[in-house]
């Protein structure tokens, strides 16, 4: 691993108005979405929520949940946590870094690691924190400020687990498949890991990226957007255009251990995070990955001589370990294990 320093966070070059730096600047970006109705909306326990969601995964890899179990001023709490988190000295934010002697560590509060010379940089700061197994979390980068921020966190993550393996077993029953098709791949130890995500004002929003183009390594992820700040656009058809949803909805968007366990049928979208000039921004993903020695491939229900095989069976942790130097480098992985 590269020896890695602290170098200045987002927030700090966003608070002195200065001009993004040169190694934040991407070339040939194209930043005018075009214009798109929402994204579909599914009502979890609603009749159709099956043909609902087979639908948005298959033209759109993602779609909003209402109805998810958590109310509106839940929601609203979890986003204070995260804007409060922000919000405290960069002193105290410091103490969650994730470089330890000059080591670099997905956990923790930062940035990206720099791998390359010519690596361009995503205008956030981030908070990554491994939530289940509960055995896996490391408490010591766990905020103790706000000191809401472990309970809200807690009680996030178990309705959220709660949510995805319901919608994991729907989108079984959408394509005629055992309801534990998809869950019977994730293994005794699934990976829960949440990223809390802090995208500065940038004086220059045309020439950055809050996250690059990719898409996502997980099976599922479940964001929870800024209500008032919009940011997150999806190649759709070929062309970028804005994620444009209720306030009080979550984005499930499929990841690319999805897209295999699948068979291509459910799409992974590729996605990426533009900045705001006036408004900072703030959201909170998790993303759920099945156990890392978990072998994971294509249903063999939807494997048939009309539907060929796609992808070659793979573990989640060496998916991982392929897929984020590449992420790195804005470079998909999910081409690799195709058959």
């Amino acid at each position: 691993m590269n020896e890695q320093t602290r170098k200045m966070m987002v927030q700090e070059m966003a608070e002195r108005g200065e001009n993004p730096p040169s190694r934040y600047i991407w070339k040939d970006i194209h930043h005018q979405p075009a214009d798109a109705p929402p994204i579909p909306i599914v009502y979890l326990g609603h009749p159709d929520e099956a043909e609902q969601i087979k639908a948005a995964l298959q033209s759109w890899g993602m779609f909003q949940v209402m109805d998810c179990g958590m109310t509106a001023s839940f929601l609203d709490e979890v986003r204070n946590v995260a804007k409060e988190f922000f919000q405290i000295p960069m002193e105290e934010k410091q103490k969650y870094t994730n470089l330890k002697n000059g080591k670099f560590h997905y956990e923790g509060y930062g940035n990206d690691e720099v791998v390359t010379d010519d690596q361009v940089l995503d205008w956030t700061d981030r908070l990554y924190l491994t939530v289940q197994p509960e055995d896996m979390r490391k408490l010591e980068l766990w905020p103790e400020n706000p000191s809401s921020f472990r309970d809200v966190l807690n009680e996030f993550a178990t309705k959220s687990r709660e949510m995805l393996d319901y919608v994991l077993k729907v989108m079984a029953k959408s394509l005629e498949l055992n309801e534990d098709s998809f869950i019977s791949q994730f293994g005794d130890r699934s990976i829960l890991d949440v990223r809390f995500n802090n995208y500065p004002c940038c004086p220059r929003p045309e020439l950055v990226n809050g996250i690059k183009p990719h898409s996502d390594s997980s099976a599922l992820t479940i964001i929870l957007p800024d209500k008032d700040v919009e940011g997150l656009q999806v190649m759709k058809d070929g062309v970028w255009v804005k994620v444009t949803t209720s306030p009080h909805a979550l984005i499930l968007n499929m990841g690319d251990l999805m897209e295999i366990m699948s068979n291509g049928i459910f799409k992974s979208p590729v996605h990426r995070v533009v900045t705001n000039m006036n408004k900072d921004r703030i959201s909170v993903a998790f993303f759920y990955t099945p156990d890392g020695e978990a072998e994971i491939g294509p249903v063999d229900g939807l494997v048939s001589d009309m539907r060929p095989r796609l992808y070659k069976n793979v573990k989640p942790k060496v998916y991982n370990e392929i897929y984020f130097p590449r992420f790195l480098q804005g470079k998909p992985t999910i081409d690799f294990f195709k058959v």
